[in-house]
């Protein structure tokens, strides 16, 4: 009888140990919780935006290489554009950064992230985690968060066939919550990709964009631009 009743604790001591290993997932994706700051371009790249003379814009482009891969107010033929994309940089970097948006008093933040996140295999939980603080905060400044899907890797980027099945349920979370919470969400994916992954003649290297890659962004900004009267 003893043994039984030991036997149930233990049972019940696991079970436990579980829940709560599932409830802390999002916040052990990585030992070191400092982990964008092991990325070379962060601290080069923050340096630059304490030097940078702009004061004010009205557009914030907030994300990673990608995002820092093209001149914004060229592309959209606008002066009041400001890029703070950082090559390599993950989402949780991103948050520890936001001081540099705020600084810029914008109407709206357009954000884009992840993929380095999934690269460096760190859960979609946690990834949300920090999109929710982003948004939060960007909210409480009246600042509006536009949500843009994570793009998929091209088929001959390493292991793209199992990190854009991550992808995809990444964008499946950013677009339940931009819908549950009234944002608008880009998807840019439908354009962009073609069987799961971003289209060949769209990329000089199966991940980063080129210039018809980010013809095709601009225009599905431009589109939210004018809806929102800017």
């Amino acid at each position: 009888m003893i043994f039984k009743k030991l036997i149930i604790v233990l049972l019940f001591m696991i079970c436990a140990f579980n829940v709560k290993a599932e409830k802390n997932l999002a916040d052990t994706a990585k030992p070191d919780s400092a982990f964008y700051l092991k990325n070379p371009n962060y601290q080069r790249q923050i340096a630059l935006f304490d030097t940078y003379k702009m004061k004010q814009a009205d557009i914030v482009m907030l994300g990673n290489s990608i995002t820092h891969g093209a001149n914004w107010n060229q592309l959209l033929g606008r002066e009041n554009v400001i890029e703070q994309g950082i090559p390599s940089d993950i989402v949780e970097g991103f948050y520890n950064r936001m001081e540099y948006v705020f600084r810029m008093k914008p109407k709206v933040c357009f954000i884009m992230g992840g993929i380095n996140d999934i690269y460096a295999w760190i859960p979609n939980m946690r990834i949300m985690k920090f999109y929710k603080k982003i948004i939060e905060e960007l909210k409480e400044r009246n600042i509006k968060p536009i949500i843009q899907s994570t793009l998929y890797a091209g088929k001959d980027w390493p292991n793209s066939e199992d990190r854009n099945k991550q992808v995809t349920k990444l964008n499946a979370r950013l677009k339940k919550y931009a819908r549950e919470n009234d944002i608008i969400f880009i998807d840019l994916n439908p354009l962009m990709s073609e069987a799961g992954y971003l289209k060949e003649d769209l990329s000089f290297d199966n991940l980063h964009l080129n210039g018809k890659g980010y013809g095709i962004w601009a225009r599905e900004i431009e589109k939210v631009l004018r809806k929102l009267g800017m």
